[in-house]
């Protein structure tokens, strides 16, 4: 079959392709002359600056698979993609050692404040005394994020004999400590380290994780390190912090902006700035074209691809029966990430109608909506299980074929359970825990759970209004006249966390959630 490379890729790379299949290297094309050529192709690589959108697949005709030599495939259109039944493959862990490697580079940079004493003796000064360092022997390092890059992390810093905490509510005690690594909520690890690292992808939860609240929980003279992604740390408020004193020093590889030419940290003292270099070595550009030539040859072979993006297309028949439940599972798993306070040993049961085809793109979708804020990582049918059992998860399927009063139901359980249904062709929510529902899933909502006593829904009603929060739509489930009852608020608007302090005094809350839905 005929491959062509539209962008520069490591030659070993493309020797991999060229011992099956016939390879054209043609980089820097117009985009009018690589349209009118890529109906020729059954595969093409790409890195980030080609655009692969719905125009350019329509253009290839013969197109089976799109490689993406990278992590991200921001540039490739992944539904025009799936509907034409090309897959799409990337390279997510090409690039883990050198990521793993910056960040420590970077760690002892701040350490030993190499870039400053460089400077100063380039300028003629020998000034020895003012470059006193810190050993990192004995310190503690925090990791926020504990996917591959963060554990490799936490491998070298053991041999370099630090203690080692980490925070992330989807790796299990087990599989951290197979690291060495203790868990701690996000609060106690950036109270108790002298050096933070991050390495979490970029979402709408992790944005501004870092910001001023959390910097004011960090040691006046901790480091903090961020090769993850721009928008993970609030520059300004990191700015701030290290003007101010309130924070030791800090090394940044990624910014909001690129190149950051208004970023706040260019005039922030205590700082060690390089621009995007995390995946910058030779042997991970090797690598990452190593792996996407290998995942582009399964596919043109008719294997499954490990590290493919798109889930590989299903039967007709499955598809029309199981598509309105794929977005249902994928919210009970986001759901669930939120709801529950453990996530080890799942079940995904499928009951009723569902029930009689192949209930494996489901899971994935469940797996997907729990997984997908804190791994780069596209969840699909081919890596769903890997990914969760690399975080100490397992999951086990259940067929069921009656499901009571409903025509289908999707049940996730583990410590808690959460269940729903597809209603007029909506998701609905029927099942929280021991209680019973009907509610359409909501992009923000607010469970609370509380004695059901007079008074107690208006005054968090109250607490919502005042705060300018619009209630959408609500339910009540309770097991009895003033029970313990659970109250699901659909909202407009995020709550503040003040708020959401406020109305969990309240002497009748026994417990809250705020769930953001994507």
């Amino acid at each position: 079959m005929k491959v062509l490379v539209a962008e520069p890729l490591a030659p070993e790379g493309i020797a991999v392709l060229r011992e099956h299949h016939e390879v054209e290297v043609r980089t820097g094309l117009p985009r009018h002359e690589l349209l009118s050529i890529l109906g020729r192709y059954e595969a093409l690589l790409v890195r980030s600056q080609v655009q692969v959108d719905a125009e350019a697949v329509e253009a290839g005709k013969r197109l089976v698979v799109i490689g993406r030599a990278g992590v991200g495939v921001d540039n490739v259109d992944l539904a025009s993609a799936t509907r034409a039944g090309i897959t799409v493959v990337n390279a997510p862990t090409g690039n883990t050692i050198a990521a793993a490697e910056h960040t420590l580079a970077l760690m002892y940079a701040l350490a030993r404040r190499v870039p400053a004493a460089d400077a100063s003796l380039r300028k003629g000064e020998w000034k020895r005394a003012a470059f006193t360092g810190r050993e990192l022997r004995g310190k503690t390092l925090g990791i926020v994020g504990l996917g591959k890059i963060g554990m490799a992390v936490a491998d070298r810093a053991r041999g370099m004999e630090m203690q080692v905490v980490g925070h992330d509510p989807y790796v299990t005690e087990e599989v951290a400590g197979h690291h060495g690594v203790t868990l701690l909520d996000l609060g106690a690890l950036l109270s108790t380290a002298d050096v933070v690292t991050l390495h979490v992808p970029l979402t709408r939860s992790t944005r501004n994780l870092i910001g001023e609240r959390e910097l004011g929980c960090m040691k006046r003279d901790a480091y903090l390190v961020n090769v993850a992604r721009g928008g993970v740390v609030d520059e300004t408020a990191l700015a701030a912090a290290l003007v101010e004193g309130r924070l030791g020093a800090a090394a940044v590889d990624v910014f909001d902006a690129e190149p950051p030419v208004d970023s706040p940290l260019l005039a922030a003292p205590n700082t060690v700035l390089t621009p995007h270099l995390g995946a910058s070595t030779e042997e991970a550009q090797t690598r990452v074209a190593i792996e996407a030539a290998e995942q582009v040859l399964d596919v043109l072979e008719g294997r499954p691809a490990r590290y493919a993006v798109n889930a590989p297309l299903l039967t007709p028949e499955t598809a029309q029966a199981l598509a309105p439940y794929l977005p249902l599972a994928t919210a009970l798993g986001q759901f669930y990430a939120q709801f529950a306070r453990g996530i080890e040993d799942l079940t995904l049961e499928v009951a009723g109608e569902s029930a009689a085809y192949d209930t494996t793109p489901l899971a994935a979708a469940a797996l997907r909506g729990l997984l997908e804020t804190v791994t780069e990582e596209r969840v699909n049918l081919v890596n769903a299980m890997s990914i969760a059992r690399a975080r100490g998860i397992t999951l086990v399927e259940r067929r069921v074929p009656e499901a009571g009063r409903y025509s289908s139901l999707v049940t996730l359980t583990g410590s808690t359970t959460v269940s729903g249904t597809v209603a007029a062709g909506e998701p609905r929510l029927v099942r929280l825990g021991d209680y019973w529902l009907d509610m359409p899933p909501a992009p923000s909502m607010l469970v609370t759970r509380h004695r059901d006593r007079p008074g107690t829904m208006g005054r968090i009603g109250l607490m919502l209004g005042d705060a300018d929060v619009n209630i959408s739509a609500m339910h009540l489930a309770r097991r009895g006249p003033r029970a313990d009852a659970l109250m699901i608020l659909a909202l407009d608007d995020t709550v503040p966390e003040e708020v959401t302090e406020r109305i969990r005094a309240d002497d009748a809350v026994l417990d809250l959630w705020v769930i953001r839905l994507d």
